[in-house]
């Protein structure tokens, strides 16, 4: 893994966030290699955040987002649909960033493929739709829960740093569907490169007013 990244990773669910921002992360397959940029990101601290998976503990399901930083968190939601986190931070923590949204910027064919596959809207996929929200950029990818534990950079995933002018500018906000109980402030956790068509829409949750992205 670059050295940039790595530390960054390290360092925590905020500066990992902020440093997967343009990174292009892929997956090779017999089928073939997908590469999305990242353009959209949201960080989960553990005991702190009530928002995280690891708020309450360890359990056998997010037992990875425990640590070592680099590994691969999956879990399903709404038994469904599987999402992808990088661990970030100390081991024991369990302090992730889930991969919200991304550009695929190498094997348009096959992740429009496998998008279109069971899908019941006879529209057509524009390329910007392919891996927006953090269960199409899996199903993009060819990932599954099964890769749970996977390093991201090593066969068959790969990372690699924005290029070198590929950022624009980083914009911060509320978390997806994520309420706060008891009143606390919010966590503004989620990250996104501005303008990107990419990015998936916000959606608050009941617990707190609908605003702006």
């Amino acid at each position: 893994m670059h050295p940039d990244l790595h530390g960054a990773l390290l360092e925590g669910p905020l500066s990992a966030a902020d440093a997967l921002l343009g990174a292009v992360l892929s997956r090779t397959s017999p089928e073939g290699t997908v590469s999305v940029r990242l353009t959209e990101v949201e960080a989960y601290a553990g005991s702190d955040d009530p928002g995280s998976h690891g708020f309450r503990g360890r359990t056998a399901r997010n037992a990875t987002m425990f640590g070592p930083a680099g590994r691969l968190y999956a879990y399903r939601i709404y038994g469904i649909h599987t999402c992808l986190n990088v661990v970030a931070g100390e081991a024991g923590i369990s302090s992730a960033v889930l991969l919200r949204a991304g550009e695929v910027v190498e094997g348009v064919e096959l992740a429009t493929a496998r998008r279109t596959e069971g899908r019941r809207s006879a529209a057509p996929l524009r390329d910007h739709e392919l891996a927006r929200g953090p269960g199409n950029l899996v199903t993009a990818l060819g990932a599954t829960i099964a890769d749970d534990g996977a390093r991201v950079d090593v066969d068959p995933f790969a990372l690699e740093p924005p290029a070198p002018g590929a950022r624009r500018a980083v914009v911060r906000g509320l978390r997806v569907g994520v309420g706060i109980p008891g009143g606390a402030l919010p966590f503004n956790w989620r990250f996104w490169l501005d303008g990107e068509a990419s990015v998936s829409r916000y959606i608050a949750h009941r617990s707190l007013r609908a605003g702006r992205r």
